[in-house]
């Protein structure tokens, strides 16, 4: 049976680990996506922005009712009743993997709009969150400015994230496939430049080349490429007006997907690189789209900026992206129109004509593109001229590189503390009906997984086990209210003060506590639906209730059914209580008892965690009930006596809890 046990535990402990990577490290979330591309189009000059108008005009023909008949519509409310070009880039990486596939969900699907109907919710959610920046008040080193400034980052976060919850949650039950979509690699990031003097051409040549570990420049330019490919198509060969309007749908899409790639290398935590550990990658990512990155361009003499990350754009974040935006469209539409000039590209008819299938979900690296659609001499310098407007990347391992952080996310030991108090009601026995409290004291060492807010703040996925001492105070109500027991002191305690063996197991559920263990084995026959339900299981479970809320003190979270504690009494030693006796002024029991305690914690409020190195110590306030569950017997006094019925004991209480962890 522990055989049994344990290798249920493993396998659900390795499932929700996969789970955990699987979660997508977004850049721009969806509104912030299609904010940039719009940008991006009305900033256009007039013969390229009739180009493109002419060009999604054919696009949509036959789609109307699907696509917008703006590329870039800034007049859509809450709930879009269409989609316009610039969502593609939104829709793009996120909720398809490829260009292929962004096509078939945007005119196929029946969730896309509901997908656009949340995203344009969080869009308007954000819009009521400032983005704080450090001010000369805040320097001055007076606490209470200081005190003042600190609460109120507090709530514009608590808000933030509040508003990511909700949207995370919508988004998941829209497209089920969210969360897991984009977990396979490192698409969505910049690779770290090797050294301080590498330039954009050898960067370009790294990210791009065939073999190339996965990178957001390196999906750019793979899709960028092909769009510019149909492009050439659609300037050199004649077509059926179907096929020139599929043609110009599928290369539209391809350049919406790069974009998408393209955007995120101005996120700060996609610039801050992507190596070390899931949990340092994570953390990194996390702590520098929150606080920000101040980064060069490509572009020689470029002055610094300060980039901020996903849900955090500021208008400015949105401009210089969209900078980017519009010289990757502007060689699209130039292609289209023939007027590039010598750094025409090259017409490619060998290219297909439907949208690209690269999957960049699954991929790892980059392959040998097909015969014909191989990038022609002269395409590195169109990809350099989109380059010199994006960021460059933070260096990898080694000197000069930007400090990282750590998330809780891995594998961890570590130790607990606790100090609780608590109601209890009687004791053992039925004659026992006097209210008391108990005090007690916790000492245990944990290992488990730390899954804290893989799809965000609000989720909680923590994984662990622990085992250590407990030690009780004597019960405040007495065994008898006779005048002896009163004046007995702590003697006369319906519970005396005891010490037990004290284990705890905490897991996430996706519907009822313990389904993740006994389902595991679902993991071996559909491993993207086990994968499916620990992530919503780690956000909040099927029906969300246990997703944490933010607030400008720190985040509450209903818990119960995510943790149980077991105390087992009496084992190691030989405890006793008095019982009173069943008739008045009759004598008294001594009697020998074990006894097991069954706790669930119910609320939990968890103060603001700073980002870390490998070590983490948190405090933690729950409100708890527990169930004091005793064997009464043998009878030690007087010898020979029938051991009395038991009753068990039922409490509520709160508890602190300090939790110190090392990763690994």
């Amino acid at each position: 049976m522990h055989f049994f046990t344990m290798n249920f535990l493993r396998r659900m402990a390795l499932s929700l680990v996969l789970a955990s990577v699987a979660c997508p490290a977004l850049a721009w979330v969806y509104p912030e996506h299609r904010d940039i591309a719009g940008l991006g189009v009305i900033s256009l000059d007039a013969e390229r922005l009739a180009v493109f108008n002419r060009l999604w005009a054919a696009a949509r023909t036959g789609h109307e009712p699907r696509l917008c008949e703006k590329g870039a519509d800034t007049e859509q409310g809450l709930k879009p009743a269409c989609i316009d070009w610039a969502a593609l880039s939104g829709i793009a990486g996120d909720h398809s993997c490829s260009s292929k596939e962004l096509v078939e969900t945007v005119l196929n699907s029946n969730w896309i709009l509901n997908v656009a109907q949340v995203s344009a919710q969080l869009k308007a959610d954000l819009a009521q969150v400032p983005v704080s920046e450090t001010d000369d008040e805040a320097l001055t080193g007076n606490l209470i400015i200081e005190i003042q400034r600190r609460y109120r980052s507090q709530v514009e976060l608590a808000s933030r994230t509040n508003a990511l919850r909700s949207s995370d949650s919508r988004l998941q039950v829209s497209d089920p496939g969210y969360a897991t979509r984009a977990g396979a690699n490192n698409a969505h990031f910049l690779l770290a430049r090797p050294s301080a003097d590498t330039d954009e051409l050898a960067y370009a040549g790294k990210t791009l080349k065939v073999g190339s570990e996965i990178n957001a420049i390196g999906v750019y330019g793979w899709f960028h490429l092909s769009a510019l490919q149909k492009a050439s198509r659609l300037a050199h060969e004649q077509f059926a007006p179907a096929q020139s309007q599929a043609l110009a749908l599928s290369m539209l899409a391809d350049e919406a997907f790069a974009l998408h790639f393209l955007e995120d290398t101005f996120a700060a935590g996609h610039v801050a690189g992507t190596w070390g550990d899931a949990s340092q990658r994570k953390g990194t990512h996390d702590f520098y789209n929150q606080n920000g990155l101040e980064v060069f361009r490509w572009a020689p003499s470029s002055t610094s900026i300060v980039l901020m990350g996903d849900a955090h754009m500021r208008p400015q974040d949105a401009q210089v992206a969209a900078i980017a935006v519009r010289t990757s469209l502007e060689q699209v539409l130039d292609t289209v129109a023939g007027r590039a000039g010598e750094n025409a590209f090259k017409h490619a008819p060998g290219a297909p004509a439907t949208p690209d299938a690269f999957d960049v979900c699954k991929a790892t690296t980059f392959p040998k593109r097909e015969s014909g659609t191989e990038a022609p001499p002269g395409a590195l310098v169109l990809a350099a001229q989109v380059l010199r407007q994006t960021p460059v990347p933070a260096l990898g391992a080694g000197l000069g590189s930007v400090p990282r952080f750590r998330s809780e996310l891995g594998p961890f030991i570590g130790l607990a503390s606790s100090v609780d108090i608590e109601r209890i009601q009687g004791g053992f026995v039925s004659s026992e009906n006097q209210a008391g409290w108990v005090g007690g004291l916790d000492l245990s060492f944990r290992a488990g997984l730390g899954l804290d807010g893989v799809l965000g703040d609000a989720g909680d996925g923590l994984v662990f086990v622990s085992a250590g001492l407990r030690a009780d105070t004597a019960s405040s109500n007495n065994f008898s209210n006779s005048t002896v027991a009163n004046q007995s002191g702590s003697l006369a305690a319906a519970i005396p003060a005891r010490v037990g063996i004290s284990t705890r197991l905490r897991m996430p559920f996706y519907l009822v506590p313990g389904d993740l263990l006994f389902l595991s084995p679902l993991y071996l026959f559909s491993p993207k639906t086990y994968a499916n339900m620990a992530v919503k299981a780690g956000n909040g479970g099927l029906i969300p209730w246990q997703s944490g809320w933010a607030t400008g003190i720190g985040r509450f979270q209903f818990v119960l059914g995510r943790e149980l504690g077991v105390t087992f009494y009496g084992r190691a030693s030989d405890d006793t209580i008095v019982v009173p006796g069943t008739t008045p002024g009759g004598a008294g029991q001594i009697v020998e008892y074990t006894s097991t305690t069954f706790d669930l914690p119910i609320l939990e409020y968890r103060p603001y965690r700073s980002f870390t190195g490998n070590q983490s110590a948190s405090v933690l306030i729950q409100l708890f009930v527990d169930a004091d569950v005793p064997k009464l017997g043998p009878v030690v006094s007087p010898v020979g006596t029938s051991v009395p019925d038991g009753q068990t004991v039922w409490g509520f209480g709160i508890r602190m809890v300090f939790d110190w962890r090392d990763y690994y």
